[in-house]
């Protein structure tokens, strides 16, 4: 039984990530499109991929990896996250940077733009909030509240950016992955109660 269920964890992961990449390579938007449009939309793509993945390794969800094991996996994803963003953001100056100086200054007329970047400059501060959470002796409780807040607004902005785009993303396989990723934040989040620290906090402020 716990065989079966490690397999259809792993399953529905993977075939949801694999699915979303074949639908995106196979996509007609692609027609015409440079190699360089062609890598930053990809890029995008294992992005959400990546932000699907995070919650797993932190909680400790995947078979095979637990808590410990999976929070060393979740760095090291992280820092891909980071890079697969800055691909993304890169390749889509070079094909168009008008169109990104927009959006990073919220002049977009396109409301994904918003999302995106929104979700782009959380992902770097909570990236930026783990390198510095042992050289500045962050206490534990007060980083991982931080770490989640900006988690939160990078999930809610990707999905609502990956939901917005008419991108390579077929509708239902994007559909299907943005809906693993919210579950997974979501689950991930109420099993680790995060937002018990800050009740604590409150509670400990009314002390006399």
């Amino acid at each position: 039984m716990a065989l079966m269920r490690a397999a259809l964890i792993w399953a529905v992961v993977a075939g949801a990530i694999v699915v979303s990449f074949a639908v995106a390579a196979t996509s007609p938007l692609l027609a015409w499109r440079g190699p360089t449009y062609v890598v930053a939309g990809f890029a995008g793509v294992l992005a959400l991929a990546l932000v699907l993945l995070q919650p797993l390794l932190a909680a400790g969800y995947l078979p095979g990896l637990p808590v410990p094991r999976g929070r060393q996996v979740h760095r090291w994803v992280g820092a891909a996250l980071v890079a697969a963003i800055l691909i993304h953001v890169a390749g889509l100056w070079l094909t168009s940077p008008p169109d990104v100086v927009d959006a990073l200054l919220f002049d977009s007329p396109t409301p994904f733009s918003v999302w995106g970047v929104v979700a782009m400059w959380a992902a770097f501060a909570a990236a930026l909030l783990a390198a510095l959470r042992r050289p500045l002796r962050i206490r534990p409780r007060l980083w991982r509240l931080g770490h989640t807040v900006l988690v939160v607004f990078v999930v809610l902005g990707g999905v609502v950016h990956a939901l917005l785009i008419d991108g390579t993303m077929g509708s239902v396989s994007k559909l299907v992955l943005c809906a693993l990723v919210v579950t997974a934040s979501a689950v991930a989040l109420f099993d680790l109660r995060a937002w018990m620290l800050l009740t604590r906090r409150k509670l400990q402020d009314r002390r006399p």
